[in-house]
């Protein structure tokens, strides 16, 4: 079932597809013309080492590094992958940083710096905890891969949902590197470059890599009369990488790395939601707001990691050993207008609409550290394959929040502060094994122990309520997780898979606690997962496919009260909830040089608790769930999980004409997602109907790829639609960008 490694070369012309397999048109369409019939082969790291995409018996996206300058052709963050793959969204309620993913409808909607996410984030093999480390921006990335399914096995921490997996571009002994720079609508500018080459020849190799992202305000606010006042950034990171290899069989590869945000926090518009709807309101206009807290908030986000990877090759037949010992840190604070209007109706005047009350408030960290290493050995032995190893994580982090009187001109009203110290410890094996030239079978099994130290108190209530005590809680579990799965080659052309899957997802704490006065812990959860698939290719049409179906089961599934009556988080575990679903993709280049890819999913999510309630909104939505047994509440037994569209799918096609030695190209990119609701609860006004972006870009590329310039537009149609709701006050909601066009110019030597 091991086919051979193709090459480089190779890769970069082909468009890779397999079982559950989204893959991007390229955004160079020269590369078309290479493509030929076979475009069936690409090497991911899924299973922590280099395979063909199509020997991997799990659901998992492969996209490489050139074929994200479309979609990030405006300056995009991690969210621009939203919709554009099958059963993957996501979102997010603090800006540029802090995502929140969902794939197949797992996900969790905590707002809080420490929240934990069942979708994992690893960037060069390394595991990105705290939400806020997760918005490290992507430039000068080889390949993204999206691991869909539980992943517990290999990467352990939290990953009941999947994995998205980051990296970067690493050091050659070939003297290379690109220069890219585009500007756009409201002076957006987005300049990566990277240089890399023999440092000592054959011995030591270096890559240093940069990003500089821009745009300026471009929100006005009505209420102080401010033009330009809200939605600008600017953000800075940088990369640094040593390849050391003295032998054929030592290597050992530096990764140093460092970014900064400068910019606002994401833009609350109080009462843009037309109650009894989810439409906006008459005259709504994306580039206007009204707020008097505005003046003060900022978004500032710093973060710096190193790790070192070493690897051993034993020889010919005894297996490679690999060590990743990594360190990360990020401080971060973000203040800004919660209520996302003026006044109070006890203060007028006040609005847009109904402001029963301002709130103002910021969130930080002071400190936070964390600390990983991961050992493995892995090898073949003949039709044997195994990857055994151990992994140990140690996180520390302290949140401060904040509350400000809006109406006493922004002096501090409330405080709190969390401390949170984690620690866990996990040993895996994973093996597959050829029964013959047909079957492939495998599986895996990991034990992984989890513990948290955590303690909170207020210590200045904005309502005038005494301090806390010091709150403290330190649950303590440990869990084994495991997946089977088998390969089976149908024919030269078609294989077919199935995978059974377990996930963990350790306890998780929350303690805002200057708008409560207790904690909240939501127990381990755990995910059975089923998926099978077929994956093949047609030749003589120039066409390959994918198709999977999968169903899952989770237990005590941890899920975020956000909002409803107060600004903070409650933790609650469903005793059950389902998905199910389909993945399709396919992709064809039906004449030389134009080359079109679809992607296709459905998935079905439902909370089954009936003993389940929470508290809906606090700001006079129409609730459509039933009463709860206490007053005030409602049940949600049957629901949808937040953010899971039942419908995503996306298309792209790009085609290039020969002029002269170079060529022009066009490429178009679309993405579509269904109705999503932003809360457990069920109500007419917090959810969006759907979502439709698109993108198109033009340019010539010179002869060899030397030089190339476009011109390009990001949500070309101007869609206008709601991305998230803030519902404790009144029917406040956020909104995704208007349209971006601009030009950019590329190089490479």
């Amino acid at each position: 079932m091991k086919t051979p490694a193709p090459s480089r070369a190779a890769l970069r012309a082909l468009l890779a597809a397999s079982a559950s397999v989204t893959v991007f048109a390229l955004t160079t369409p020269a590369f078309a013309a290479d493509a030929e019939t076979d475009v069936s082969e690409v090497l991911v790291t899924a299973q922590k080492k280099s395979e063909n995409i199509n020997d991997v018996p799990l659901a998992v996206t492969a996209v490489s590094g050139e074929k994200l300058d479309a979609i990030r052709s405006s300056g995009g963050d991690i969210r621009v992958f939203s919709a554009r793959v099958p059963s993957l969204t996501l979102e997010s309620s603090f800006g540029r940083t802090f995502p929140r993913p969902y794939i197949r409808g797992l996900g969790n909607t905590d707002f809080d710096l420490n929240a934990s996410q069942p979708v994992s984030f690893v960037y060069d093999e390394v595991v990105l905890e705290t939400p806020v480390l997760k918005g490290f921006p992507l430039f000068d990335i080889d390949q993204v891969e999206v691991l869909k399914g539980p992943q517990g096995t290999l990467f352990g921490r939290n990953t009941p949902a999947g994995v998205l997996k980051f990296d970067s571009a690493k050091p050659t002994q070939d003297f290379t590197g690109y220069a890219q720079a585009s500007y756009a609508t409201y002076s957006t500018i987005n300049a990566e470059g990277a240089v890399s080459g023999p440092i000592v020849p054959g011995v030591l190799a270096g890559r240093l890599s940069a990003l500089y992202q821009h745009r300026d305000d471009w929100v006005d606010n009505t209420f102080t009369g401010k033009k330009n006042a809200s939605e600008g950034y600017d953000q800075f990171a940088i990369r640094g990488q040593l390849l050391w290899t003295p032998t054929e069989d030592l290597s050992a590869l530096l990764n140093l790395h460092y970014q900064h945000l400068d910019g606002t926090p994401r833009v609350f518009r109080a009462n843009i939601i037309q109650k009894g709807t989810n439409n906006f309101v008459p005259g709504f206009e994306r580039d206007k707001i009204a707020q008097d807290a505005q003046g003060r908030a900022t978004q500032k986000i710093e973060s710096a990691g190193a790790n070192l990877k070493l690897t051993y090759d034993f020889g010919e037949g005894l297996p490679t050993l690999t060590s990743i010992t990594a360190y990360e840190r990020v401080d971060a604070y973000s203040r800004g207008d919660i209520d996302g209007g003026f006044g109070a109706v006890f203060a007028p005047p006040s609005g847009p609409g109904v402001i029963p009350f301002p709130s103002e408030s910021a969130d930080g960290i002071p400190f936070h550290r964390q600390f990983t290493q991961e050992v493995r050995l892995a090898g073949d032995n003949g039709p044997f394959g195994y990857t055994v190893g151990a992994f140990y994580f140690n996180e520390s982090i302290k949140i401060d929040s904040f509350d400000y009187a809006t109406l006493a001109g922004g002096a501090l009203d409330g405080y709190a502060y969390q401390n949170q110290k984690s620690e866990s410890w996990a040993l895996f094996a994973n093996v597959d094994y050829d029964v013959n030239e047909q079957l492939n079978v495998g599986g895996g099994i990991r034990y992984s122990d989890d513990k948290k130290d955590f303690l909170a108190q207020r210590t200045l209530s904005p309502f005038g309520a005494p301090a806390t005590a010091i709150l403290r809680a330190s649950p303590d579990t440990s869990e084994v997780s495991f997946n089977v799965n088998a390969t089976y080659a149908v024919s030269d052309n078609l294989n077919a898979y199935a995978r059974i899957a377990r996930g963990y997802r350790a306890p998780s704490i929350q303690g805002r606690l200057v708008f409560g006065d207790t904690l909240s812990v939501a127990d381990k959860e755990t995910v059975m997962s089923y998926e099978a698939g077929i994956k093949g290719k047609l030749p003589e049409a120039r066409a390959r496919f994918d198709a999977a179906v999968f169903y899952y089961d989770a237990k005590d599934l941890q899920i975020t009260a956000v909002g409803g009556g107060a600004n903070f988080n409650r933790l609650l575990n469903a005793d059950k909830a389902v998905g199910y679903g389909f993945e399709f993709n396919a992709e064809a280049e039906p004449v030389d040089r134009l080359l079109l890819t679809a992607g296709l999913s459905y998935n079905h999510t439902e909370i089954k608790d009936p003993n389940l309630f929470t508290q809906p909104c606090g700001g006079g939505c129409t609730v459509l769930d039933p009463a709860g047994p206490i007053a005030g509440t409602v049940r949600i037994d049957g629901n949808s999980l937040p953010n899971a569209p039942k419908w995503i799918a996306n298309v792209t096609a790009g085609y290039s004409w020969p002029v002269g030695e170079g060529e022009v190209f066009v490429f178009t990119d679309w993405a579509y997602r269904s109705k999503v609701n932003f809360f457990l609860y069920q109500s007419a006004e917090f959810s969006d109907d759907k979502l439709l972006e698109g993108g198109l870009r033009l340019g010539y590329r010179a002869p060899g790829e030397r030089w190339e310039v476009a011109a390009f537009g990001r949500n070309i149609t101007n869609d206008k639609s709601l991305e998230g709701g803030i519902d404790f006050n009144n029917l406040t909601g956020f909104v995704n960008d208007p349209r971006i066009i601009g030009v950019e110019v590329k190089t490479k030597f």
